[in-house]
C-alpha cells in the first residue's frame, strides 16, 4: 500500500538516524519530555509547511535500510503496527484493508472474467493478497524495484505471508541501477513491454508523484497510452491509486491523474474512501475502453460468486456510492485541464527527507 507521501520523523527513545547515503530519508528519533519528566514517543508526519500529524507510539519494532530507502515498522497506540518507508506512512494494520480493498476489488469485479493481473509496485504484498482472493485469477505478476523492502514486508507483515507463498504469484525484482529517480519507471516499462501476454487488469500501487521521486513517469499520458494500454486485453481495466482526494487536497494530483486517463481511455471512473490513518479522503481511478455498468446488486452477487472469504469494507452499495463525489471535487474533475507529461508533472508536498527536530 502507498500511504500519504509526506515528510516524516519518529520521535522516541532511539538514536537519531542520518541520511542513509543514497539520497533517501531516514527515520529520525529523539526523546520528548512531558510534564514531570515523563517520556513520550511519537511518529510525526509533515503534511505541509504549517501542518503536522502526530501518532503516539508504543515502540519502534524494526528498522532497516536498503540501497534505495529506509524502512521502519512501528507500533502505534491508535492504529497498531504501521509500515514507514522513507519517513512516510504506508499502511497500518487497523485500516489498511480500506485502501487495499478499494484498490483491488472494484476493477476485478467489473471485469467479466479476470484471470491475469499485473501489479506495478505493491511490494508490501497486500495488493497481491486481495487479488488472490478472486477465484478466477490464475496468474499475478507483481513488479517492484526494491528486493530488500519486499523481503522486509515478507518477513514482518504476517497478514501477507500466504500471498507471498502462493504459486499463482510471480514476483519480479530489479535493482540493476542506482538511478533511483528513473529506475522504477524504466523497469516497469521494460517488464510490460517485453511481456508477450496481455492482462485482464493492471494495478498501479505506486508511490505518489513527488518531485525527485521514482514513480511520477508512470502517471504520464505517454506511459498510459504507449506502454500500459497495449498490454490490456479487449475488456481490460487499469486502476491506480491517485493520491489525496479530500476537499482541500484533491487538486494536488487526483484531478490531474483522472484527466490524464480521460485522454487515453474511453471510460474513466474516479472513486474515494476515507482512510483514518491518512487523516484524509483517498482517491483511485479506474479506466477502460468498456463501460462500467454493473449495479450494486450485480456487484454483490459477483462478490459472493468470485471471492474467497468475506470483504471487510467493500459492498456493491458502497462501491457505487464511492463514485459519487462531492460537488467541489466533481467540479474540479470536470474542469481539470492538466495532463501529466514528463515535462509537465504535478507533485504533492514532501520529498521524503528525514530530520531531527
Amino acid at each position: 500500500m502507498v500511504g500519504a507521501m509526506h515528510e516524516g520523523i519518529v520521535r522516541g527513545d532511539m538514536n537519531g538516524l542520518e541520511n542513509n547515503g543514497h539520497g533517501q530519508a531516514a527515520v529520525a528519533t529523539q526523546l520528548l519530555q512531558r510534564g514531570g519528566g515523563e517520556e513520550s514517543k511519537w511518529y510525526e508526519e509533515e503534511i505541509d509547511d504549517d501542518l503536522k500529524l502526530c501518532y503516539s507510539l508504543n515502540s519502534v519494532l524494526h528498522r532497516g535500510t536498503s540501497k534505495y530507502q529506509e524502512i521502519a515498522l512501528i507500533d502505534t497506540k491508535h492504529f497498531g503496527k504501521a509500515l514507514i518507508i522513507d519517513g512516510k506512512m504506508q499502511s497500518t494494520e487497523v485500516d489498511e484493508f480500506i485502501y487495499h480493498e478499494s484498490l483491488i476489488h472494484p476493477s476485478l469485479l467489473f471485469h467479466p472474467n479476470p484471470k491475469t493481473v499485473f501489479i506495478m509496485g505493491g511490494g508490501e504484498g497486500s495488493a497481491a493478497r486481495e487479488t488472490l482472493k478472486h477465484k478466477t485469477v490464475q496468474r499475478v505478476v507483481m513488479c517492484d524495484i526494491d528486493e530488500e523492502v519486499v523481503d522486509f514486508c515478507r518477513t514482518y507483515l504476517s497478514a501477507n505471508w500466504d500471498a507471498f507463498a502462493n504459486d499463482k504469484l510471480r514476483l519480479v525484482i530489479n535493482d540493476a541501477s542506482n538511478a533511483v529517480s528513473v529506475l522504477h519507471d524504466r523497469f516497469c516499462r521494460a517488464e510490460l513491454e517485453k511481456s508477450t501476454e496481455k492482462f485482464d487488469v493492471i494495478v498501479g500501487d505506486l508511490a505518489d508523484p513527488v518531485e525527485g521521486g521514482p514513480c511520477y513517469q508512470l502517471y504520464t499520458k505517454c506511459f498510459y497510452q504507449n506502454v500500459l494500454k497495449p498490454k490490456l486485453d479487449d475488456h481490460g481495466i487499469f486502476v491506480t491509486q491517485a493520491g489525496p482526494a479530500g476537499v482541500l487536497t484533491h487538486k494536488e494530483v487526483f484531478s490531474s491523474i483522472y484527466n490524464t486517463l480521460r485522454h487515453v481511455f474511453k471510460h474513466v471512473k474516479a472513486y474515494t474512501a476515507h482512510v483514518p490513518s491518512f487523516a484524509d479522503t483517498w482517491g483511485w481511478v479506474m479506466a477502460s475502453d468498456q463501460p462500467f455498468t454493473l449495479t450494486a446488486q450485480q456487484i454483490n452477487q459477483r462478490i459472493v460468486d468470485r471471492i474467497d472469504g468475506e470483504l471487510l469494507y467493500l459492498s456493491g452499495e458502497f462501491l457505487i456510492s464511492s463514485t459519487i463525489l462531492n460537488k467541489s471535487v466533481c467540479v474540479s474533475l470536470l474542469n481539470e485541464t492538466h495532463v501529466y507529461t514528463e515535462d509537465d508533472a504535478r507533485f504533492i508536498y514532501g520529498h521524503g527527507m528525514g530530520h531531527c527536530a
